[in-house]
């Protein structure tokens, strides 16, 4: 690994939303907080949670796919999960976790593990499918997002439809969750 292994995971056995990202980043690495940059800024105003709540393991488990920097890429991007963390760890420590009830799958790594056969060929069509997603019978509801890196502004321009109808339902989710 390119930095000592520093795991950011937040497992609640309480509560009933689950954030399943990729992996953490450089600075959230750094600093041992999920989410702790501007992406985290994004997801946040997506789900419309304040910081707080966010933070708050009786509201939100956040577990991604790889739990340490997985380190760059050529192109100065961050390298995708490790293969060997989600089969060795994810599992068990979504075992512990029965009570999740939503899962916001932020990601293609997250939508692979958690859609298995339902995911699409690419993430734009998997997130279209989103309403059929969501619905399927399954323990827990599953929204995929894009990841929201600065670096996908460029796919929600070319996808309005994300703000426009999938945001205000998973806002409605989020919040019907965290205030019961």
């Amino acid at each position: 690994m390119p930095h000592e292994p520093r795991p950011v995971v937040v497992a609640s056995a309480n509560a009933r939303i689950l954030v399943a990202g990729q992996a953490p980043g450089l600075r959230v690495h750094e600093t041992g907080l999920p989410f702790n940059d501007r992406s985290g800024d994004r997801l946040r105003d997506w789900m419309g949670v304040s910081r707080e709540a966010f933070y708050d393991p009786a509201l939100f488990a956040i577990v991604p796919m790889g739990f340490c920097f997985p380190g760059y890429d050529a192109k100065g991007g961050d390298l995708p999960p490790r293969r060997e963390c989600a089969p060795h760890w994810r599992q068990p420590l979504m075992n512990l976790m029965p009570q999740i009830e939503l899962v916001l799958a932020v990601g293609q790594h997250a939508q692979k593990w958690h859609l298995g056969r339902d995911c699409r060929a690419t993430l734009t069509q998997t997130v279209a499918a989103w309403r059929e997603i969501f619905e399927a019978p399954r323990p827990a509801r599953i929204l995929p997002l894009p990841h929201p890196s600065w670096r996908n502004t460029g796919w929600l321009k070319r996808n309005p439809w994300f703000e426009r109808d999938l945001l205000p339902v998973l806002r409605r989710e989020v919040a019907a969750r965290i205030s019961a």
